[in-house]
């Protein structure tokens, strides 16, 4: 895999590994298997390039290898098999003897600035970039999580407001079953008081029913 495939792919990684943290809580195996087959592209592509002699680019990926392993957590890296990557050894000097300069060698000028390579301003310039996408991409996910914890307030507010509003309405249905039972009792002493006096009891009950729909309507 290619040195500019292997930064896609890191930065894809650390994606996954920005959401997962901001998930752990109830998701704590999200993206785990596919974060641990990216690290260890990664970690094998960094030892392809210093195989290739790409020492420079292998070195900008070991970095962002060891960031990414870092927030995959030591642990979890530990368990699968994601080891840390230890920096090039820097190179030996050369014998004394291939240091002694022939009488043909010729010496440049000293200066205090030296002209810089066009390569490396390049590598620098992309890595700048890659980090300014870096930093949009987790304001971005800060300003997401901000939306959506000013929206679970406003649902646990619209909660708190509709169980209010069905206690009312409980407490103002049990008044009124009260209500009616008492009213069917009265009616129903009325009724077997009926049956015992005869039809001098039928007007008093009539008035009776008629006071008590009063009373049970104005309530």
């Amino acid at each position: 895999m290619s040195a500019s495939k292997l930064t896609s792919l890191a930065t894809s990684t650390l994606s996954l590994l920005l959401e997962r943290q901001r998930l752990q809580a109830s998701h704590p195996t999200l993206h785990l298997q596919l974060i641990s087959t990216n690290l260890h592209k990664i970690r094998d592509g960094v030892i392809v390039l210093r195989t290739a002699s790409d020492d420079e680019a292998a070195e900008h990926l070991r970095a962002h290898y060891e960031r990414l392993r870092g927030m995959f957590g030591e642990e979890a890296a530990e368990k699968a098999g994601l080891h840390t990557i230890p920096p090039p050894m820097p190179p030996s000097p050369p014998p004394l003897a291939e240091r002694v300069p022939s009488p043909e060698t010729t010496y440049e000028p000293y200066t205090d600035d030296p002209s810089p390579d066009p390569d490396e301003n390049g590598i620098l310039m992309q890595q700048r970039q890659m980090m300014d996408a870096q930093d949009d991409h987790l304001d971005h996910l800060s300003s997401s999580i901000g939306r959506q914890h000013h929206i679970s307030l406003q649902i646990g507010d619209e909660l708190e407001v509709h169980t209010g509003l069905l206690d009312a309405l409980d407490t103002e249905l049990d008044g009124t079953g009260a209500r009616m039972s008492s009213a069917r009792r009265k009616l129903e002493r009325v009724a077997r008081g009926a049956k015992r006096n005869g039809s001098t009891v039928t007007i008093a009950l009539l008035i009776l029913i008629l006071l008590i729909l009063i009373v049970v309507f104005k309530t």
